[in-house]
């Protein structure tokens, strides 16, 4: 069992060589109880390809994972987020908007029923 979910994805651009590469890594659970650690990688944009390493210990997947993120970095891999840079912030306001009018709610519906 997988004590938390891990996955990475990064990118490395270079216009003047016309790079455009992406590489990500997740580590998940197998049907037979084992861990696999599944590498994909290709041109931004095509679908690339891709190779799973099946351990035992989940421990063995992590110490791959890192040592593959290190390499990576070293290259002038870049993490990149997948969702708009904006969207925690509208989240959390239409978080507070909803606690907002719940609390409005409640404090209407005491006063109704006290009068």
């Amino acid at each position: 069992m997988i004590a938390q979910p891990y996955q990475l994805y990064v990118e490395r651009r270079d216009t003047v060589r016309n790079m455009a590469r992406f590489y990500a890594l997740s580590i998940e659970p197998t049907l037979f109880g084992e861990v696999c650690l599944t590498r994909r990688w290709g041109r931004i944009g095509a679908r690339g390809q891709a190779k799973c390493h099946t351990f035992e210990r989940e421990e063995e997947a992590v110490q791959l994972f890192l040592g593959l993120l290190r390499g990576k970095r070293k290259r002038g891999y870049h993490a990149i987020s997948r969702e708009p840079a904006n969207r925690a912030s509208t989240l959390a306001s239409c978080a507070l908007g909803d606690a907002t009018g719940t609390l409005a709610l409640k404090k209407d519906a005491r006063m109704a029923s006290a009068e």
